[in-house]
């Protein structure tokens, strides 16, 4: 008897590591595929997917992808049904009014809720489950004006700016930080996502005779003003948002309509800058055979940090909540760390096209930007 219960005991002694080793986690991610927002959502995708693949040792994640198309709806009914299920954390919309409506859900579920969303307000709701790993517009909007006025030496901005939650967010930041660097736009205009012609607004534009045109539109509308811009004033330097840094996006474009554009990111992946940082572009570009961007890169960056966090030990959403909360992380991007209100990012890059390649070159880094300037 003596004997079976020390064989017995030298089984369990044996086995129980195994279980203790493997941290077995589930992240669903929920973004948007398909709609207005589809290349923006389909790169975060890839990047969430793409640190899903390749956790840390000892850490064994499980995800299902849902595509939350673009009505707030179906991403509050996808978050739901998603957390019908434990998980420790999920890779949230990056579209404003999605991520907004996700927001109680995920508080009254208690899991965190990972976004790479640009929209301010994401993170204004005094909501502790959310964390933001691209900077929002609060950051990348100070970089974007600073560069116009300081850089440019610009005093006539006209804005555009697309009438969803992000574009009428980021037009209202842009106003402020203006302000403060004594410039007042000679025109603001927001132009509906469905519009597919540009020449009514820039025609209106370009009579207020601005120095400068300054863009916050989501993807294909940011490709659509370039092209017809370049059309009518091919001297008028563009300082764009982080859309057109997307190669997906710059493809859209000949080089040379490209020339003189510049825009605000978070990075610039395919511009190179370590050797890990190309290590993730030669990863992802045989992963998917296509060039990851900055929101790619920001979700590879946001869903490494939670991976690495169950491998320290946090395997429960409540744990990975505190972790994200109170910890630094050294992404690939930039340094990682909550300002108490889940903005994970704190810099942001200025980049520029030569008309000659449709890789960016990165002009400008603003780091640890305060949102109040």
């Amino acid at each position: 008897m003596r004997t079976r219960v020390s064989l017995l005991l030298a089984l369990l002694c044996f086995v129980a590591p195994r279980f203790t080793a493997a941290q077995d986690v589930r992240i669903p991610v929920l973004v948007p595929l398909t709609g207005f927002l589809a290349l923006e959502g389909t790169s975060q995708k890839n990047g969430a997917v793409l640190a899903l693949e390749h956790p840390p040792e000892g850490v064994t994640p499980h995800w299902e992808v849902e595509d939350t198309q673009t009505a707030p709806e179906l991403a509050v009914n996808a978050l739901e049904k998603a957390l019908e299920q434990p998980a420790v954390a999920v890779v949230a919309s990056m579209l404003g009014s999605q991520i907004l409506a996700m927001l109680p859900v995920g508080a009254e579920h208690k899991v965190p809720l990972i976004t790479i969303s640009g929209t301010a307000q994401v993170t204004e709701q005094g909501n502790a489950y959310v964390f933001r790993f691209f900077p929002s517009d609060a950051v990348v909007k100070v970089a974007q004006a600073r560069y116009v006025v300081e850089e440019l030496k610009k005093k006539r901005p006209a804005i555009i700016y697309q009438t969803t939650v992000y574009g009428q967010g980021g037009r209202t930041v842009l106003d402020a930080v203006f302000k403060k660097l004594n410039v007042v736009p000679v025109f603001e205009e927001g132009v509906d996502i469905t519009v597919n012609d540009m020449l009514p607004v820039l025609t209106r534009a370009l009579a207020a005779q601005p120095d400068v045109l300054v863009l916050q539109l989501h993807a294909s509308s940011t490709a659509l003003l370039i092209r017809q811009a370049a059309g009518m004033d091919p001297h008028l330097p563009i300082v764009a948002g982080s859309a057109i840094h997307q190669p997906s996006t710059a493809a859209l474009l000949e080089p040379e309509e490209l020339d003189g554009v510049c825009a605000e990111s978070a990075s610039s992946p395919i511009s190179g800058g370590s050797p890990e940082v190309d290590k993730f572009v030669a990863d992802y570009r045989a992963e998917f055979n296509t060039e990851p961007d900055a929101y790619a890169l920001a979700q590879y960056d946001g869903t490494e940090m939670v991976l690495n966090a169950v491998k320290a030990g946090a395997t429960a959403a409540e744990a990975v909540r505190d972790a994200l909360a109170a910890q630094k992380y050294q992404g690939l991007a930039m340094t990682y760390y909550s300002d108490g209100h889940g903005n994970m990012a704190h810099s942001a890059i200025i980049l520029c096209y030569d008309g000659k390649t449709r890789v960016p070159k990165v002009v400008q880094r603003y780091d640890n930007i305060d949102p109040q300037m």
